[in-house]
């Protein structure tokens, strides 16, 4: 921070001045601009009403217009001598009578019709085929009701017409009377209300031409070259509202009226007031500004003294006490809470620069220390020739999160002190060093030593986390993974060597091989996995998975009784992807979920193709969709989808899965066995079995893992041990699959072990949904090769 700036005479009472007046600017800002808008947006409905009223004023003028037309026609039909010219036919006295009293009244189209609506005469001087047009048109409507009027073109004129009845005492004929809507009728409409008016009138093929308008040159010529009929138009500065009220459209012709309101002649008032306001805004500003520079004079002088002692607190000068403090006034107050706050913060830079370096719950050296410590090591050996090595190992602990969840977060601080002080433990020299990196991630520097001793270290470390840990009273069995990375031989530079420890880390764990030193192939493989998952999330709307299956048999009589489903992935360049080469980091990214209700979803399509109750579809879960606890309903939506019973799929789990969070994964499957799915418990034997976990949880199948069924024939404690697994099973009132069954031999001790469902290569590899229709029909009906085989089995 520039003090100096500070200092200057003035300099923060203008900043402060200053941001007043522009607060005080953005408000008022602010102020017009909602007013502006508040006022417009209030003349717009104001002229709208007032155009709605403008339009049933000049209705109702009209209507009044038609009463006089119709009153002045009926006096005519009453005419004693009129009637009798009709009564005899006298042609010549009846054109007379029509304009003598058409001029008498204002009409300027009269006639004379029969009964049935013909024209019979018209006025001297009018002309009889242009009145034809109106005749032309439906004149029904006028003729029932005396009081309607209609407007029409006539001759390129707007006219009102009437129809009155002339009774003798019957119908004898009709007097029709018009009057012309001319710019007179338009000015009394003017004069009535604020509207401004344009009467148009269009002939067939012809654009809307105007007949009458009271508005001015410019607005006129705005009006027409928008068609006529805008609902807004610009007019200089000005804005005009418009609204049509059409008054005659016929399939030749149309007459109609556009009715105008000027927005700045509504808002000309209110503009006014917005002046006085900006006038007034103006000397508060002003009134403000006088007002903001007294303030911060005031506040300002007395903090120049204190100035020059906040800069050396700036520059990190904490050993001089401030001055003033003995002043009992705001200034004394002041320096005293500066010299506290000098105090404080000497304090707090002596713990952050311990807190930067050192981790605090473990009191190991964190991440950037030891990152630190790397990068001087690499550079003390740079001039060496040649260079002497070093290298970094990388743990990480395994289930940590599972401690955490089951026992609580304070019990798995005390793990992290206790591996930390187990790692201390194992014999380093004083030169190598043993930092906490985060989390449950820890790292061993290894000063002067290559691969083998990195590797030695790292098996002793691994080693001694066969010992459980006792955390008070509760004992922890800990493992971890570890990579190894070296100096020069891995990496040239600290940061791509810390990387590549963690990439071999990564590796470790996803092999379960404890220990992994860094391989370039490890980093290729990490890409490709990372291009490939990346196109995965796109193949699902490519269409590019494919829905494969694999039969289970009944071993006691070889009918097929179901089949997993599986899913493969069918890449437009790559070919047909295996499924280790995208499963796993499916399951690292959550993405699994997704690959679990495409797979749900097929099968079901598939169950409903060959019809429920056939087979029964047996579909893998992974731990995301057991800790999902809204996954039972997506399940019941595809089921409702596709019209099948869940009682047509058996849902295979793996122990592993069961106990990342065994309670949430227990709700889940007492919610799915609760709608009728089959659980199977699948790779039986290869993780966490416990007697305890069975008997809780909803299950209804054993599947045990091909590692055992493979070698039961050659290896007689695999064969114990699937003949434990069955007995178990059918005790606890379970059905047992045996995967992996890959011949005829393994078959038949199977099936004397009273197994109830067989799974293999013996039968058949997986393949796609469409070929297992076919292979399950060839294998009823006896044509698929290995059921020869298989029916010697039976004998």
């Amino acid at each position: 921070m520039n003090w100096r700036a500070w200092s200057l005479p003035g300099g923060l009472s203008s900043r402060i001045v200053l941001l007043s007046l522009v607060l005080l600017l953005v408000v008022q800002a602010a102020v017009f601009s909602v007013v502006r808008i508040a006022i417009d947006q209030s003349a717009r409905r104001q002229v709208a009403q007032e155009l709605r009223v403008g339009e049933r004023v000049w209705l109702r003028l009209l209507e009044q217009n038609a009463q006089k037309l119709n009153q002045g026609a009926s006096l005519l039909a009453a005419d004693y001598g009129f009637r009798a010219a009709v009564g005899s036919a006298d042609l010549d006295t009846i054109a007379s009578a029509l304009e003598n009293h058409g001029a008498r009244i204002g009409a300027t189209a009269t006639a004379l019709l029969d009964t049935q609506l013909q024209l019979r005469a018209v006025a001297e001087g009018q002309n009889a085929a242009a009145l034809h047009s109106v005749l032309a048109s439906p004149l029904r409507a006028l003729a029932e009701d005396p009081n309607a009027y209609r407007i029409a073109l006539v001759g390129g004129e707007a006219f009102q017409f009437v129809l009155v009845p002339m009774r003798a005492p019957l119908v004898v004929g009709w007097v029709l009377m018009g009057f012309p809507l001319n710019q007179s009728l338009l000015e009394d409409m003017r004069a009535l209300s604020d509207v401004q008016l344009a009467l148009f009138g269009r002939s067939p093929g012809q654009p809307p031409r105007v007949l009458a308008t009271t508005l001015a040159p410019r607005a006129l010529q705005a009006l027409q070259q928008a068609g006529g009929q805008p609902a807004e138009l610009p007019v200089d500065d000005d804005m005009l509202l418009a609204r049509g009220v059409a008054l005659d459209t016929s399939a030749d012709t149309a007459v109609y009226t556009v009715l105008l309101r000027s927005v700045n002649e509504v808002v000309a008032p209110f503009r006014q007031a917005q002046v006085a306001l900006a006038w007034i805004t103006a000397l508060g500003v002003l009134l403000f500004g006088a007002g903001s520079v007294v303030t911060a004079r005031r506040v300002t002088t007395p903090l120049r003294a204190l100035v020059s002692a906040a800069g050396e607190l700036g520059r990190g000068r904490y050993d001089q006490p401030l001055q003033h403090t003995e002043r009992a006034d705001e200034i004394g107050g002041l320096a005293r809470a500066f010299d506290t706050m000098r105090v404080d913060i000497a304090a707090q830079q002596a713990e952050i620069r311990h807190l930067a370096y050192w981790d605090r719950l473990t009191g190991l050296p964190n991440r950037a220390r030891f990152r630190e410590a790397v990068e001087e090591e690499i550079a003390r050996r740079r001039g060496e020739t040649p260079p002497r090595s070093l290298s970094v190992l990388m743990l990480d602990l395994d289930r940590f999160k599972h401690v955490n969840d089951v026992m609580g977060y304070a019990l798995g601080d005390q793990l992290l002190k206790a591996v930390a002080t187990r790692l201390t433990e194992q014999g380093l020299r004083s030169s190598d060093m043993v930092a906490r990196l985060g989390g449950d991630e820890f790292a061993v520097l290894l000063a002067d030593s290559g691969a083998a001793i990195a590797q030695q270290v790292a098996q002793r470390i691994a080693k001694g986390f066969e010992q459980p840990l006792a955390l008070g009273e509760q004992t922890v069995d800990i493992s971890a993974g570890l990579g190894i990375a070296c100096w020069p031989e891995h990496a040239a530079d600290t940061d791509t060597l810390l990387s590549r420890a963690e990439v071999a880390m990564y590796a470790a764990k996803s092999k379960t091989t404890t220990v992994q030193l860094y391989d370039a192939g490890l980093d290729a493989g990490s890409v490709q996995t990372l291009s490939l998952l990346s196109e995965l999330r796109r193949a699902v709307e490519r269409n590019e998975l494919r829905l494969f299956m694999q039969p289970k048999l009944r071993l006691a009589d070889s009918a097929v009784v179901a089949a997993e489903a599986l899913v493969r992935w069918q890449h437009p360049e790559r070919g047909l992807v295996p499924p280790l080469d995208f499963i796993p980091f499916a399951e690292q990214t959550g993405f699994v979920s997704q690959l679990t209700l495409w797979v749900f979803d097929a099968a079901a399509g598939l169950l409903a193709q060959i019809g429920a109750g056939t087979l029964r579809i047996a579909v893998n879960l992974s731990t995301r969709d057991l800790l999902d606890l809204e996954f039972p309903a997506r399940l019941d939506a595809i089921l409702d989808r596709h019209g099948v019973p869940a009682t047509g799929f058996c849902l295979e789990i793996t122990e592993s899965a069961i106990m990342d969070d065994p309670q949430r994964a227990q709700a889940v499957l007492q919610r799915l066995s609760d709608r009728g799915f089959k659980l199977s418990i699948d790779d039986f034997g290869t993780g966490y079995s416990s007697l305890a976990y069975l008997k809780r949880l909803p299950v209804d199948e054993l599947k045990i893992d091909k590692s055992f069924v493979m070698n039961m024939e050659k290896d007689e404690d695999d064969a114990k041990i699937v003949r434990s697994t069955v007995d178990l099973a059918h005790n606890l009132g379970l059905t047992v699959v045996a995967e992996g069954v890959e011949n005829a031999l393994i078959w038949r001790q199977l099936r004397a072990l009273n197994c109830d469902e067989g799974q293999g290569y013996f039968m058949s590899k997986p393949m796609p949904s469409a070929d297992f229709l076919h292979w399950a029909q060839r294998w009823h009906q006896g044509e698929v090769l290995t059921h020869t085989a298989h029916g010697s089995l039976l004998s």
